[in-house]
């Protein structure tokens, strides 16, 4: 398991902009697939966005043209930078990792963060 960090959640306004970050502990430069989840309050863990191994980025349709998932591998660390925020981007994020490429199943990413809070108001 990768030991995650996660900073840069806040509250906002609409239409405004956060980078969140996502600090790993170990070197995740190769092998690794890297993504982001969000949770909701009473709502389950839904996808984000992952970055594969090999460099590939996929996004859920609701961030998709909003959101972009980035990784400088140098300093360990994942970004999602978010743009066009809207109230329903209101969660706790979970940056998470697993060897290989991003699977489709959550369960598969082994590793986890404690969230960021973002907050966006109307």
């Amino acid at each position: 398991q990768v030991p995650l960090v996660e900073s840069g959640g806040g509250s906002v306004q609409a239409g405004a902009s956060l980078k969140l970050s996502c600090l790993a502990s170990r070197d995740t430069s190769s092998g690794y697939s890297m993504a982001w989840f969000r949770q909701a309050p009473g709502k389950e863990r839904e996808f984000v966005s992952c970055l594969s191994d090999t460099g590939a980025a996929t996004y859920s349709g609701s961030v998709t043209g909003r959101f972009t998932i980035s990784k400088d591998n140098a300093k360990n660390t994942l970004y999602l930078q978010m743009n066009s925020l809207k109230p329903e981007d209101t969660a706790t994020y979970y940056c998470a990792a697993v060897g290989g490429f991003c699977p489709a199943d959550i369960y598969k990413f082994k590793s986890w963060g404690l969230g960021t809070r973002v907050t966006v108001s109307s």
